[in-house]
């Protein structure tokens, strides 16, 4: 899902549904594609997850999260923009 609210300042969610248990990666960039921030890294269960990020370290911009799943074959990645203003 779109993170919620965006825009915002200084903190937002990402809630996000995995079809089947795995490793999850959440992953927060800048517009020139450097990590910013690693919000997930680690075996989820299938469902709904809510990670909250605080941005209050950030610049205002665009940013992008970048959220991947793998397991036994089976692979998912999605990345959706969201816009930090102060």
């Amino acid at each position: 899902s779109q993170n919620y609210p965006n825009p915002f300042n200084p903190s937002t969610s990402i809630t996000y549904q995995i079809p089947f248990d795995g490793q999850v990666s959440l992953k927060i960039f800048d517009m020139s594609g450097k990590e910013v921030a690693s919000l997930v890294n680690e075996v989820k269960t299938a469902g709904y997850h809510t990670v909250d990020f605080n941005a209050s370290n950030l610049s205002s911009g665009v940013y992008f999260y970048n959220i991947s799943v793998d397991a036994n074959g089976n692979n998912f990645s999605a990345t959706k923009r969201m816009m930090l203003v102060k």
